[in-house]
């Protein structure tokens, strides 16, 4: 059996956390699948098709500097996770925890998941030391108000949240 894991996100915008969490989670897998949520109650600024090709362009630079294996794939999707790890045969679902705040949430969707699929346990990996305060509601309330957002998002996404927020003043 392959051993399968998926990183499901909204990636609006893709941080520098989240890729961090994509090259941990590739070492834990045979293949990595990271899951590009569409989730429109979280009324994202960017597309579905825009932030999975962020997420594709930035996987495929780490790939190219040999950051990750090439045991990673992009995925959009639409309705519930658990369908979806079925679809991409996962047998197990990454989620980051940055702080202990979060840990209440994750382990009750955990839990959720756990009844809606047994075949798929969650594994936490905790943020990273340089990342655990990044998150991407924070990013955009920052960009906002004109503040300066590149030590947390690659400078695609910067612009691309530049060119929104002018829009909007």
């Amino acid at each position: 059996m392959a051993n399968i894991a998926l990183y499901p996100g909204t990636f609006d915008p893709l941080t520098y956390g989240h890729l961090d969490m994509i090259t941990r989670a590739s070492m834990l897998c045979s293949k990595l699948v990271v899951g590009v949520a569409e989730n429109p109650g979280k009324n994202p600024l960017f597309s579905l098709e825009q932030r999975k090709n962020y997420v594709e362009v930035e996987i495929n630079k780490l790939k190219s500097e040999n950051k990750i294996s090439k045991n990673v794939e992009v995925r959009a999707f639409k309705g519930l996770l658990t369908d979806f790890a079925k679809q991409v045969d996962a047998s197990m679902l990454v989620r980051g925890l940055r702080a202990v705040s979060d840990f209440e949430y994750e382990f009750q969707m955990a839990s959720a998941n756990k009844r809606l699929h047994q075949n798929l346990e969650t594994v936490f990996l905790t943020a990273s030391e340089k990342q655990h305060f990044v998150a991407s509601r924070l990013v955009k309330e920052i960009a906002r108000y004109g503040g300066d957002v590149s030590s947390f998002v690659p400078e695609e996404i910067m612009t691309g949240l530049t060119t929104i927020f002018q829009h909007t003043k």
